[in-house]
C-alpha cells in the first residue's frame, strides 16, 4: 500500500449523487470482446463490439459531462486493455482518498498503471490497495455508510483492508448473484433516499434490510439486461441513462429526476455503462 502525498488538488466524494466536479474516463478506442468475463458479453460475443460506433457514444457522453460543468481527465487508451473505457472498476474515491483498485480479472490488470501514471502526472493524491481484489464497481458510497458488493472481482481480504483504513466509516457487504459481474448492474444510489434496485440478484435478507433503508425503484429483467441501474447521477437529480430502458426513465422522471438520454448501446454489450465508465474524483465538496 503506498501513499502518494504531492502537491495536493482537491479529493472528495460523499456519495453516488452529490453534484459531479471531476471525473476520469477513457475512450474506447480499442474496446472488444476477446476473453468472455460476463453474461452480457457471452450474448455479444459473435456481434463484438463497433469500436467506431463506441467511440462516438462515448464522446457525446464526454461532451454532455463538459455541458454540464463537470471536468473530464481522460486516461490514455491503449491496444492490450479492451475493458479501459470502464475506468469505475479501477478506482474509487471515498471521503478526500482515492483508492486505486486491485483488479482481479487477467485481462484487466495493469489498467491500474495507467490510472497511478496520470494521477501522479496530475498531481492527484491515492491509496494503492494491494491486498485481495476489489474494483470499483462493486463499491457505493452514501455518507458514511460504504457499500461493497462480495463478487467474483472484490473478495473479503480486500474488504478487511478497507475497513482497517477506513475506521470511521460503516462498511457492509452485500452478497448477490455473481453472474452480475459487479454490485452497480444491480443496485445503485440516487439521492438518500431512494436507490435503483434488480430484486432477482439478491436473497430475501438483503432485500429487507435495502428496503428497510431506501425505497426501491425496481428494474425489470430486461432493463437490468441493458443496465438500467448503472445510471450516473450528476447531482441536482439530474441523471444520465440509456433511451432504450424507458421503465426506469419513467420511473425517475415521476420522481422528479432529470433524465439525460444519450445513447450507449454499443459499450453496453461489454457489460457497463454510465456508472462503470466514470470514476468520479470530485463530488460536492468543490
Amino acid at each position: 500500500m503506498a501513499m502518494i502525498s504531492k502537491e495536493e488538488k482537491p479529493t472528495f466524494c460523499g456519495s453516488e449523487y452529490d453534484e459531479l466536479h471531476k471525473v476520469i474516463l477513457c475512450e474506447p478506442q480499442h474496446m472488444a470482446i476477446h476473453d468472455v468475463i460476463n453474461e452480457t458479453q457471452k450474448h455479444f460475443k459473435q456481434e463484438n463490439i463497433d469500436s467506431e460506433r463506441a467511440l462516438i457514444e462515448h464522446r457525446e457522453f464526454t461532451e454532455a459531462l463538459r455541458n454540464h460543468g463537470v471536468d473530464v481527465i481522460l486516461l490514455t487508451p491503449l491496444q492490450k486493455y479492451p475493458e479501459q473505457v470502464f475506468t469505475r472498476d479501477i478506482g474509487f474515491t471515498i471521503g478526500r482518498t482515492l483508492f486505486v483498485a486491485e483488479m482481479a480479472s487477467e485481462i484487466r490488470q495493469g489498467e491500474e498503471n495507467v490510472l497511478k501514471e496520470r494521477l501522479e502526472s496530475q498531481k492527484v493524491p491515492f491509496l494503492d490497495l494491494t491486498k485481495g481484489s476489489i474494483e470499483g464497481g462493486d463499491v457505493i458510497v452514501d455518507r458514511n455508510t460504504i457499500y461493497v458488493g462480495m463478487s467474483s472481482r472484490t473478495n473479503e481480504q480486500a474488504v478487511n483492508q478497507l475497513k482497517k483504513v477506513l475506521p470511521t466509516y460503516t462498511i457492509e457487504t452485500i452478497p448477490f448473484d455473481e453472474k452480475y459481474l459487479h454490485l452497480d448492474c444491480v443496485f445503485n444510489i440516487l439521492s438518500p433516499e431512494e436507490a435503483l434496485f434488480f430484486p432477482d440478484a439478491f436473497d430475501k435478507e438483503t432485500i429487507d434490510m435495502l428496503e428497510s433503508r431506501f425505497n426501491l425503484i425496481e428494474v425489470t429483467e430486461e432493463e437490468q439486461f441493458t443496465l438500467g441501474t448503472n445510471v450516473l447521477s450528476i447531482g441536482n437529480k439530474k441523471v444520465f441513462s440509456l433511451p432504450v430502458n424507458r421503465q426506469v426513465n419513467s420511473q425517475l422522471k415521476a420522481r422528479g429526476y432529470n433524465v439525460i438520454e444519450i445513447d450507449f448501446s454499443e459499450i453496453i454489450k461489454s457489460g457497463g455503462s454510465f456508472r462503470c465508465c466514470t470514476l468520479p474524483v470530485l463530488r460536492g465538496n468543490k
